[in-house]
């Protein structure tokens, strides 16, 4: 192993400060790719898919939980899905680079807190599902059986891939697709959300007018200290921005 050289703490800190400054052009990159994904065109979903949760049947619609946007990521599991590392097999496991995917995922409290909701899907049985959850330490992570096209429709038939969601009403439309390495990302609140057609909702972000920020900070909170009344309010004001924006 051919390492770096070995250099003085003053050499240290002048060549972290070189580096400090592309790490700084790289994060508004990043921030002014989210403000193209916010301005995305959306594409209404048409059709009527049907998924089968825990609890029996459900439609796209009420994946989201009665929240504004839905995130979903369709994960490799069924008895046709290799692991592509050794030491298991199905039930017991699911793709390894989707397993690392779920081992990934925040508490999906602080999504919700901002009126989005998380599903994975998979061709799986529910019971396997269940199983698999619990195994793995992922019962927080709601996760629905495919049981039509909604995964040929949406560009994860062959492969993974992550969709992002918005509905006015009972109307659905589709925001945003990452997939490949876009999907290694995937798990931490903030790259949710930057995937999403609101984004953060923080009043920093360059949206369009009307969209509904509030202040950074004042938001954020413990997984378990967020309440139903806090995020019944904040998709009253998400649905007065979306009001305004289209006056």
């Amino acid at each position: 192993m051919k390492t770096p050289p070995i250099v003085s703490p003053q050499e240290w800190e002048e060549a972290r400060e070189r580096l400090l400054v592309k790490e700084k052009e790289l994060t508004r990159a990043r921030d002014a790719m989210a403000a193209q994904r916010r301005r995305m065109p959306w594409m209404a979903v048409e059709k009527e898919y049907r998924f089968e949760g825990p609890n029996g049947p459900a439609s796209l619609l009420e994946l989201f939980e009665g929240r504004r946007q839905l995130i979903v990521y369709r994960a490799f599991y069924a008895p046709d899905i290799t692991t592509f590392a050794e030491g298991g097999s199905y039930p017991d496991r699911a793709c390894v680079g989707c397993s690392l995917v779920a081992d990934q995922v925040a508490h999906p409290a602080h999504l919700n807190a901002r009126d989005t909701a998380l599903a994975f899907v998979s061709r799986a049985p529910q019971s396997d599902i269940e199983h698999l959850k619990a195994r793995n330490g992922w019962e927080l992570i709601p996760w629905y059986t495919l049981t039509d096209d909604f995964d040929a429709d949406f560009g994860v038939d062959e492969w993974h891939g992550t969709n992002a969601f918005i509905r006015d009403g009972g109307t659905v439309f589709r925001t945003y697709f990452i997939n490949n390495r876009g999907d290694e990302q995937m798990g931490s609140t903030w790259n949710y959300l930057d995937i999403t057609a609101l984004g953060r909702q923080e009043e920093w972000e360059v949206s369009p007018d009307g969209y509904p920020q509030t202040p950074p900070y004042k938001w954020w909170n413990w997984h378990d200290a967020y309440d139903d009344t806090s995020q019944s309010q904040w998709s009253s004001v998400v649905d007065r921005g979306l009001e305004l924006q289209g006056q």
